[in-house]
């Protein structure tokens, strides 16, 4: 059998920045191609490594880890402030010797480490909690939440110190941060996948307004904050910028380079 005459077994991640990139898989044509499955970003990797899916939108660490090939222009990514990935400390950065880390996040601690290290002289140890902050912060120096958690922190109003990853990222290098790409087996012919990936971020791009008013109220942020997440914070078209910028996050994250090799156009 072909292999795609049957659906294609794709996963994302079940967190608000994923929804215009799923939008034509949830609601448009490209529903009757793909049986589409959410989880969180390290169960998403865990999966594709599995073979329970043909493709999923993988940390871009789990990426280089699994030796995985990116078959879209599309995913997730930020040039400065993401919002969506907060450093919280109840120390200053450069004191920081233990880090409670979210336990869904894989690339996302890369980041932390590089940041930790390069801009305040900091290596902790890092350990993964649930993405309680309080408890979190009861027993590490600081916390790393990430995803829809982190939105419904407001910085501002905490009584401890905060990065935003992306400004730090921005601020050490001047390039974009790639979270997250469309990756799978390099062995499969990905022109299929490119253009249905392509074709269901259009789908959304073009009805962003209805994600905002169907997504922020289950996701516990207010309306105007998830409008600006996808007009000011979140990126999801990847060029050349982003490619430079996850290279030198995975020279600095010390991973492999060699294995993130796109198909062309």
């Amino acid at each position: 059998m072909d292999d795609f005459a049957r659906r294609i077994r794709i996963g994302a991640v079940s967190y608000l920045n994923t929804v215009p990139l799923v939008w034509g898989m949830l609601h448009g044509e490209e529903r009757s191609a793909v049986d589409l499955s959410f989880s969180i970003p390290s169960l998403c990797a865990q999966r594709v490594e599995e073979g329970l899916l043909d493709v999923g939108l993988v940390p871009v660490a789990e990426i280089a880890r699994q030796g995985l090939t990116i078959v879209s222009d599309f995913g997730i990514a930020a040039t400065g402030a993401v919002r969506s990935i907060l450093l919280v400390s109840r120390v200053p950065f450069s004191q920081i010797r233990t880090l409670a880390a979210d336990a869904s996040s894989r690339t996302s601690v890369q980041l932390a480490r590089v940041i930790l290290r390069e801009r305040y002289g900091a290596t902790p140890v890092i350990h993964s909690e649930q993405p309680d902050l309080l408890q979190m912060l009861r027993g590490s120096d600081a916390a790393l939440v990430i995803g829809d958690g982190a939105l419904r922190i407001e910085p501002e109003t905490l009584p401890y110190r905060c990065l935003d990853l992306g400004t730090e990222w921005y601020a050490l290098t001047g390039l974009p941060m790639v979270f997250a790409a469309w990756a799978g087996p390099s062995t499969r012919d990905d022109s299929p996948i490119r253009q249905l990936t392509r074709r269901s971020y259009l789908f959304g791009q073009n009805q962003l307004p209805e994600i905002v008013e169907a997504e922020y109220r289950q996701r516990g942020i207010s309306r105007a904050l998830a409008q600006q997440y996808f007009d000011q914070f979140i990126q999801f078209a990847l060029g050349p910028q982003h490619r430079a910028g996850l290279d030198a996050f995975l020279e600095l994250a010390g991973l492999q380079k060699a294995t993130l090799v796109a198909s062309s156009r």
